[in-house]
């Protein structure tokens, strides 16, 4: 699994170690200073009381005799074979040198290796810096070990707002959102000031969990941390109001981006569409037109569902995006595809309908079930049998209700 959070910066912060046992079974932490070589502060370093979580057994590392052949094939040095090369000179291996092969590990996804590099530590260091423990939680994130780096977020006593963005940030790439939320809360509630990489999974999943009220809290965070002119965080939160319907606040918000890009267009346009008010829809649409704003595929599916709920009064608009998506390159995009035949039949222009439905490549069931719905809508049952056959002989699947719909305005 590869996660944007790869490439996400881990600062040095207060150091910290892994668990030792004591012998005693005891579970603990003691916090000691020792100066650190090359470093004139005495930084806090943590005995922790636990083993550290490590998914699967590997093989250990063996270093290699002097005189074995080397391997041609290789055209880099791996994370294992700078490990071989330090091992055999008895050199030590500084954090910073750990973490720079954690980082390896990370950009290549390398979950071997990673399990290697942590093993080494463990076996060399009895105490870690909070970087390099997120790192190391980064590796397993990103390695798509997500239960791993959640036992081993767990077995720290010190955790920065960077170890609960890294764990945040990976259960939002995982889907999920009940995760993200609770420990977003969590997060809140031991008083940590929350990073901007947060912000925006956190208002995804309020949004797939319906949970307005964190939402809210994030956008008050988002004003005390001074970052509302932050782009990507004003189109979360105006894609976040307008899901849930407060077009009010969506405007507000998108009025004070000195510049809105496409995604924050687009979050306005769906927002006024679903909640039925379809002349600002379009007005908007104009508004972003006059502005030069590049549309994408889903800017153009959505503004076509407004023309087809306009009707009749929709039909010159909706072929005038039709004509901007060919221009566009975006015309055989399925969502556009299936806005394209739900557009045309809403407007009652069938044979459009059918032309654009034979136009698909790759004909897939909404765009069926678009061109299905309108027949049925203007009482053409004829050809919505018709096309019933057509989709069984093909092997598609129909919906039951579009069915039991058809059965009832057959029979009346």
């Amino acid at each position: 699994m590869k996660l944007p959070i790869r490439g996400m910066a881990v600062s040095p912060c207060k150091s910290i170690g892994w668990p030792t046992n004591d012998g005693a079974g005891n579970r603990g932490v003691h916090i000691k200073t020792k100066e650190l070589p090359g470093s004139s502060v005495g930084q806090p370093l943590l005995h922790l009381r636990r083993p550290l979580p490590v998914p699967f057994e590997v093989k250990p590392v063996r270093l290699q005799s002097p005189t074995a052949p080397k391997e041609r094939t290789r055209s880099r040095s791996t994370a294992l074979d700078v490990l071989r090369l330090m091992d055999s000179l008895r050199v030590p291996i500084s954090q910073d040198m750990y973490a720079s092969l954690l980082k390896e590990c990370i950009d290549s996804a390398d979950l071997v290796q990673g399990t290697q590099v942590h093993q080494h530590i463990e076996r060399s260091l009895p105490r870690l810096e909070l970087a390099l423990c997120n790192r190391l939680l980064l590796m397993y994130a990103a390695c798509g070990r997500l239960d791993v780096a959640h036992n081993l977020f767990d077995a720290m006593a010190v955790r920065d707002p960077m170890s609960w963005t890294i764990l945040i940030v990976a259960y939002a790439e995982n889907s999920d959102e009940e995760e993200v939320l609770k420990l977003f809360v969590q997060m809140l509630r031991r008083g940590l000031q929350a990073t901007t990489l947060v912000f925006v999974p956190v208002l995804k999943a309020c949004i797939h969990k319906r949970d307005f009220r964190i939402g809210e809290q994030v956008h008050g965070l988002v004003l005390k941390t001074g970052n509302d002119t932050d782009t990507s965080l004003g189109r979360s939160l105006i894609n976040f109001y307008a899901k849930f319907g407060c077009l009010e606040g969506a405007r507000a918000l998108f009025n004070r981006m000195a510049r809105p890009n496409t995604v924050a267009w687009t979050s306005l346009i769906a927002g006024y569409c679903a909640a039925g008010l379809i002349d600002e829809a379009l007005q908007t649409c104009k508004e972003m037109g006059n502005s030069g704003t590049k549309k994408n595929h889903y800017t153009l599916s959505t503004i076509l569902r407004a023309c087809g709920q306009k009707g009749y009064e929709g039909q010159e608009l909706g072929r005038q995006v039709h004509a901007e998506a060919i221009k566009l390159g975006v015309e055989s995009d399925p969502y556009v595809q299936i806005s394209l035949v739900s557009m045309y039949g809403k407007c009652g222009l069938l044979r459009d309908a059918r032309k654009a439905f034979e136009m698909s490549p790759k004909k897939k069931y909404m765009v069926w079930g678009a061109l299905l719905n309108s027949y049925m809508l203007h009482g053409h049952n004829q050809k919505a049998i018709e096309l019933l056959y057509e989709m069984k002989n093909l092997g598609v699947e129909p919906d039951e209700s579009a069915v039991n719909a058809l059965r009832e305005a057959c029979g009346s």
